[in-house]
């Protein structure tokens, strides 16, 4: 039985939660408005303040979906309701962030700057303090969109192992190599 999918889902106040007869959840909230289209060997019943999510057989494809579509309705019911963020820290020497509007400029090493056009959905705020590195911290009410554009971001300059350059998830750990040791004989 997945244990995932049998846990029932709280509906905060303010959100609201429709299925339609073919299977589309639909949840709206004071920060935006999600959709998500389910399989339909798993069905989505509303009681008042809660979501289950049921399916109809012990298959092995069936228990995998029931999980996910648990899992993908609580992040939307999160999403319009309290919202994700992402942090990022940009290591090196030289490395800029800057955003203006919906575009995020980024210095990184290369020849020339990078611009990244965001989706309306995503908010964009950059922080550079002198001494420290600098910040780029996004929030969106959409987990799927937000963790595609922090990935894409970091995957411009990866963390390197051996001076830990590169831009990283703010708390996140690399791990480290030893250089060349320069010792010889």
């Amino acid at each position: 039985m997945s244990r995932v999918g049998k846990l029932p889902i709280e509906i905060p106040a303010g959100v609201q939660v429709t299925v339609s007869d073919k299977n589309l959840v639909t949840v709206k909230g004071k920060l935006g408005e999600l959709s998500q289209q389910v399989d339909p060997s798993i069905s989505i019943k509303i009681e008042s303040s809660t979501i289950t999510v049921e399916r109809h057989t012990d298959q092995k494809r069936h228990r995998a979906l029931h999980g996910l579509y648990r899992a993908l309705i609580a992040n939307m019911v999160k999403g319009v309701s309290e919202g994700f963020k992402v942090v990022q820290e940009l290591v090196g020497v030289g490395y800029k962030a800057s955003a203006t509007g919906q575009v995020l400029e980024l210095a990184l090493g290369y020849s020339h700057n990078i611009f990244i056009d965001l989706p309306v959905e995503i908010k964009v705020e950059t922080l550079t303090e002198r001494g420290k590195n600098p910040i780029i911290t996004l929030t969106s009410h959409d987990k799927q969109l937000l963790g595609q554009v922090a990935a894409k971001i970091r995957s411009l300059r990866k963390p390197e192992p051996y001076k830990g350059k590169g831009i990283r998830f703010l708390g996140e750990v690399i791990r480290r190599k030893a250089g060349k040791s320069g010792d010889k004989k």
